[in-house]
C-alpha cells in the first residue's frame, strides 16, 4: 500500500497527474461495469440482495483504498482543476452503473417491496439485515430521488393491500370488530416499519393505512347508527383513530360529524312544527354534549364545530325566533312535565344565544309574555322571572323591558287590592280585574282602534276604577285596550244547564246583548257593540262556526259570517266540560301577512340602533374608513342582530344627509364625525 501511495505521489510531482486521474477513472468504470454484470446474473430474492450486499461491501472497501492511494492527487490536482474527488467518483459510478442499471433498478425495487410486503402478509423473512443493509447502501449513496421512487412504489403497494384488507374486514365484521382489527393492523405495521425507520417514513405508511382503512371507510351511515344507538365506545374509537393516526384527522372527523348532524337536523318535517323543531334541537344537543363528554374527550374544537352547526341550523330556519318563543310559551303555560324548569330554561336559552336575530325573538316573546300575563295563564311567576334574568344576561339590556312588564303586573295587583279595599260595597259576583300597562313597554299599537261599547254592568265598574286610579295618579291618562281583555261569565242554556265561559272582552260584549233579546242581526250587533268589522267577524266566527264551542247559531247556517245573518243563542248547546274556553289562550303562529309586518317592525326598530352605534363609534374615533365602520357596527350590535352591510351603508348615507357625518373630499371611503 505504501509503495502504491509513493508511486502515485511521484506521478503527481512529475507532471503525470492528468494521466493518473484519467487512468483511474477508466479502470474504476470498467470494474464497476463488471460488478454490475455479475449482480444482474444473480438469483432473485434473498440471493440477489446477498450478492448485491457482498459486492457493495467489497466495492466500498476498494474505493476507500483507492482514495487513500490517490490522496495527494485529490488534495492538489482535483481541487485546483474542479474534478470529482475519487470517493465521490466511485459512489457516482456505482449509482449510475449498478443501482441505475435498468435490470438491477427494477429488480431491486421489486425485491425490496416484495420482501417488505411479504413480511406484512406473514411470510418468513430469513435475513432482515440484508434489507437493512440495502437501505443503508441507498442512504450512503445519498440518492434521495431513488429512495423517493422506492418509497412511492412501496406506498402504492401498501395502499392497495390496505384497501383490499379493509374490504375483506367490512364484509365479515361489524364496526366494533372492524375498528379492533384495524388497531391491531396499525400496531403490527408500526412495529414492522420501526426496523427500517431510518429509511422508510413510518408516518407515511401509517397515513396510507389510516386513509384506506379509516378515513375512506368511516361512513356517515355508520356514525348515524352510533349516534342513534348511543354507541359511545364505537364513537370513542372513531375519535381516537382520527385524532391519533389520520393526517389532519380532527378536521376530517369534524366534517364527518357535521354531515351526520345534517341528516338529523335538516329533515323538512322537523322545520314545520315549533314544538317538534325546538324539542328535537334540545334532544340532539343533549345527545351530542353527552357524546362530546363520553367519546370525544370533551374536545374543544369538536365542541365548537357542533355549536357552529347548531347555530347554522337554528338560523337556517327563518321561523326560529318565533318557534323558540312559542316553545317557551307552551312550557310556561302548561308546565314542564316533571322536569326541573331551570334545566329546560337553561337549555332553551343556550339555543337562543345562537340566534342571529335576537331582537326578532324579543318581538315575539314580548307578545307571548303579554298574553300569558294578561290572561293569568302562567304556571310559575318564579319561572317567568328566572327566564327574563337569563335572557337579559345572554341578550343584553334590551331585554330589561320584559322585567318591567312583570313589574307592571305586580304594581297593577297592588293597585287593584287598594281599589277593592276602598270599594267594599262591590259584590263578589261581578269583579273587575285591571292591569295598568306602560304603553311603551307592551306590544300595543298606538294606531290600533280597540274601543267598543261595554255592557252597562262592566262600564259602571270601569268608571269606578278609572276615578280611583286617576285620583291617585293625577298626571296619568288611562286608555282602555279592550282587545287585550278577557272575562269569565256564567251562561244558562235552554234546558237549564250552566257553563262557565272564558271569553274575550269582545265575545262578552256580544253575548251579554242576548240577555235582553232572543235574536239579533249582524248589523244590530255591530251597532250595539261598535266593534270594528274584522274583529267582530272573528268574534262571531269563534262562537258560531267552531265545533264544540258553537254557543250561538245563525241563519242562514253556512260557513261564513255575513252582514245579512241573524244570530241567536244555541239553547241545544251541550258539553261534557263545565268550563269552556272560547277565547284563544295559546299563542299561535303568525300568518304570512303578520310575519311580514313583524319583520318590517323589527327592521324599523333596527335603524335607530344602527344610527346610534355609528354615532358612538365615530364620536370616539373621529374618522374611520367604510370597511372599519361596517366591522365596528356589526361587532357592537351583534348581541341583538347581525346587520346587513347594505343597511349600514344606507344609515351612513342618512347620517351624512343630516350633517352628522361627512365624506372625505379625496377618499370616498373615509368618513368624519361632525361635532
Amino acid at each position: 500500500m505504501h509503495a502504491l501511495i509513493s508511486e502515485a505521489y511521484n506521478m503527481v510531482i512529475l507532471g503525470q497527474v492528468t494521466r493518473l486521474y484519467m487512468v483511474s477513472v477508466t479502470i474504476m468504470t470498467s470494474h464497476v461495469k463488471e460488478i454490475s454484470k455479475s449482480i444482474e446474473e444473480a438469483a432473485e430474492g434473498d440471493f440477489f440482495l446477498e450478492e448485491l450486499s457482498r459486492k457493495w461491501n467489497d466495492y466500498k472497501m476498494a474505493i476507500q483504498n483507492i482514495e487513500n492511494i490517490l490522496i495527494y492527487m485529490d488534495r492538489t490536482y482535483v481541487r485546483k482543476n474542479d474534478k470529482t474527488p475519487i470517493r465521490d467518483l466511485g459512489l457516482n459510478l456505482w449509482r449510475d452503473n449498478v443501482v441505475y442499471s435498468a435490470q438491477i433498478q427494477s429488480q431491486l425495487q421489486n425485491t425490496l417491496v416484495e420482501l417488505l410486503h411479504g413480511e406484512r402478509i406473514g411470510k418468513v423473512i430469513n435475513n432482515k439485515d440484508l434489507i437493512r443493509n440495502t437501505f443503508m447502501m441507498l442512504k450512503y449513496l445519498g440518492d434521495s430521488d431513488y429512495e423517493t421512487s422506492l418509497e412511492i412504489r412501496f406506498l402504492e403497494v401498501s395502499a392497495e393491500y390496505f384497501r383490499g384488507e379493509s374490504q375483506k374486514l367490512i364484509e365479515c365484521c361489524d364496526f366494533s370488530d372492524y375498528i379492533r382489527k384495524v388497531k391491531n393492523h396499525l400496531i403490527e405495521e408500526m412495529i414492522r416499519v420501526s426496523h427500517y425507520s431510518d429509511f422508510i417514513c413510518g408516518k407515511k405508511i401509517v397515513d396510507v393505512m389510516c386513509k384506506e382503512m379509516i378515513e375512506n371507510r368511516i361512513e356517515s351511515s355508520w356514525l348515524v347508527t352510533f349516534f342513534l344507538d348511543d354507541r359511545y365506545e364505537d364513537l370513542r374509537n372513531v375519535y381516537m383513530m382520527f385524532t391519533h393516526y389520520v393526517s389532519d384527522g380532527l378536521r376530517k372527523l369534524q366534517k364527518v360529524v357535521r354531515n351526520t348532524c345534517q341528516l338529523f337536523l335538516t329533515d323538512p318535517e322537523r322545520l314545520k312544527d315549533p314544538m317538534v323543531f325546538v324539542q328535537d334541537l334540545l334532544d340532539k344537543k343533549d345527545k351530542y354534549d353527552s357524546i362530546l363528554d363520553s367519546s370525544f374527550n370533551n374536545d374543544e374544537k369538536c365542541h365548537a364545530v357542533l355549536n357552529s352547526f347548531f347555530e347554522y341550523i337554528i338560523n337556517m330556519n327563518l321561523h326560529s325566533p318565533e318557534f323558540l318563543s312559542l316553545f317557551l310559551d307552551v312550557k310556561l303555560r302548561k308546565g314542564f312535565e316533571g322536569v326541573n324548569a331551570e334545566i329546560i330554561l337553561d337549555k332553551v336559552v343556550a339555543l337562543i344565544r345562537l340566534l342571529h336575530e335576537k331582537d326578532m325573538f324579543l318581538k315575539y316573546y314580548k307578545k307571548h309574555l303579554a298574553k300569558r300575563l294578561l290572561l293569568g295563564k302562567t304556571v310559575s311567576k318564579d319561572a317567568e322571572r328566572s327566564l327574563v334574568v337569563k335572557l337579559k344576561r345572554v341578550c343584553g339590556n334590551q331585554f330589561v323591558v320584559l322585567e318591567k312588564m312583570i313589574v307592571d303586573m305586580e304594581t297593577s295587583e297592588e293597585m287593584l287590592q287598594g281599589f277593592y279595599k276602598s270599594h267594599t260595597e262591590l259584590s263578589d259576583d261581578r269583579k273587575l280585574s285591571v292591569q295598568v300597562l306602560t304603553t311603551s313597554l307592551w306590544p300595543i299599537s298606538s294606531t290600533t282602534h280597540s274601543s267598543c261599547n261595554l255592557p252597562i254592568e262592566v262600564s259602571a265598574l270601569y268608571e269606578k276604577y278609572k276615578s280611583y286610579y286617576l285620583g291617585i295618579h293625577t298626571q296619568k291618562k288611562l286608555s282602555w285596550q279592550v282587545n287585550m281583555g278577557n272575562a269569565e261569565i256564567i251562561a244558562t242554556f235552554g234546558s237549564g244547564h250552566k257553563h262557565e265561559l272564558h271569553v274575550s272582552t269582545y265575545q262578552m260584549c256580544v253575548l251579554m246583548l242576548f240577555n235582553d233579546v232572543d235574536q239579533l242581526s249582524y248589523k244590530d250587533i255591530a251597532k250595539a257593540t261598535q266593534i270594528n268589522t274584522l274583529d267582530l267577524i272573528k268574534c262571531l266566527y269563534s262562537m258560531v262556526l267552531v265545533k264544540g264551542k258553537n254557543i250561538i247559531k245563525k241563519e242562514p247556517m253556512n260557513g261564513h259570517i255575513g252582514e245579512d245573518d241573524v244570530f241567536f243563542i244555541n239553547d241545544m248547546f251541550k258539553s261534557k266540560f263545565y268550563k269552556i274556553k272560547l277565547d284563544s289562550v295559546a299563542a299561535e303562529r303568525e300568518s304570512k301577512h303578520e310575519k311580514l309586518q313583524t319583520q318590517k317592525n323589527v327592521e324599523d326598530d333596527r335603524r335607530p340602533q344602527i344610527d346610534a352605534a355609528i354615532m358612538r363609534i365615530m364620536k370616539s374615533r373621529k374618522q374611520l374608513d367604510h370597511n372599519n365602520i361596517i366591522a365596528e357596527v356589526t361587532k357592537e350590535v351583534k348581541s341583538l342582530f347581525l346587520p346587513n352591510p347594505t343597511e349600514i351603508k344606507k344609515r351612513i348615507e342618512s347620517l351624512i344627509e343630516r350633517d352628522y357625518l361627512e365624506r372625505d373630499n379625496i377618499d370616498n371611503n373615509l368618513y368624519r364625525y361632525l361635532a
